[in-house]
């Protein structure tokens, strides 16, 4: 039995000129991954209909790359010091595959683009609605986050307070924080959620029949948060706080407390389609 999850000593393979980052390729898979079931779940709803073929990769085309943008642009803004600080660097906020997706800039931005092209694509057409088509992405959604949490393995980040237990997570000296620098093994907090955001997933898709429009992707927005919330208690890199709180866990908060309202306020409209 293993006594620590050992961090990877390579993060990227070189391949003749180009260099293949394994955190791009976890969010490339990702990707994928969630085009293809929100695409299968999407065409359920709108019952196999030929309107609704090739929806989900349209939109995606648009949205994907809006994610990503959405998602840097968060974790800039919220770890200003890293970019902007003494020892900051401007241009590192170009380097996506270290790492740094911030899934609220990320979820924002991405279904801002999506209700936009989905709108597009939907004139004259008698497609679902866009609550619908969330709901159809929301699992594969999860499974792209999952899947990207483990890019973050790679990079030897995302880890917690320091931990022994069998799954511990051994960090390289020159990746521990300040302070903790006599610790070699840590929560490997970007693992537990993975583990969360499949379980989610799986979830809504048992729970798919029983819910109304909307209702799909406040769940997972919700869910997500508690997890994110738990998660994010236990890490102890950098971040900046409010009220001695780190802004992510005020972020988490207040979109779970929304997001939760929202599912209730679509589960009572009668008047909602129903799957």
């Amino acid at each position: 039995m293993l006594s620590s999850i050992p961090t990877p000593a390579t993060s990227a393979i070189g391949i003749g000129p180009f260099t293949i980052h394994f955190y791009a390729l976890c969010i490339i898979v990702g990707v994928g991954i969630a085009i293809w079931l929100g695409n299968k779940r999407y065409r359920a709803f709108a019952n196999n209909s030929e309107e609704s073929i090739g929806v989900v990769a349209d939109v995606a085309i648009y949205a994907v790359p809006a994610g990503i943008i959405g998602g840097r642009i968060y974790h800039v803004i919220t770890s200003p010091s890293q970019y902007f600080g003494k020892n900051g660097h401007l241009i590192d906020a170009l380097k996506i595959y270290e790492g740094g997706l911030g899934i609220w800039g990320a979820i924002s931005l991405g279904a801002l683009i999506a209700w936009v092209a989905y709108r597009k694509r939907a004139t004259n057409l008698e497609l679902p609605s866009f609550r619908i088509f969330l709901d159809a992405l929301a699992p594969g959604i999860l499974f792209a986050q999952a899947i990207g949490r483990l890019g973050n393995w790679f990079n030897g980040e995302l880890f917690g307070k320091p931990f022994s237990g069998p799954w511990a997570l051994e960090i390289p000296l020159a990746k521990r924080p300040i302070g903790y620098l006599q610790y070699e093994t840590f929560h490997p907090t970007f693992l537990y959620e993975s583990i969360w955001c499949v379980f989610v997933a799986v979830l809504l898709i048992w729970l798919t029949p029983k819910l109304k429009a909307g209702q799909g992707f406040a769940i997972y927005v919700g869910l997500y948060c508690v997890g994110r919330f738990a998660i994010e208690s236990l890490r102890i890199d950098e971040a900046n706080k409010i009220l001695g709180l780190r802004v992510n866990l005020w972020v988490a908060l207040i979109i779970g407390a929304i997001a939760s309202a929202m599912s209730l306020r679509f589960a009572r409209q009668k008047s909602a389609e129903i799957r």
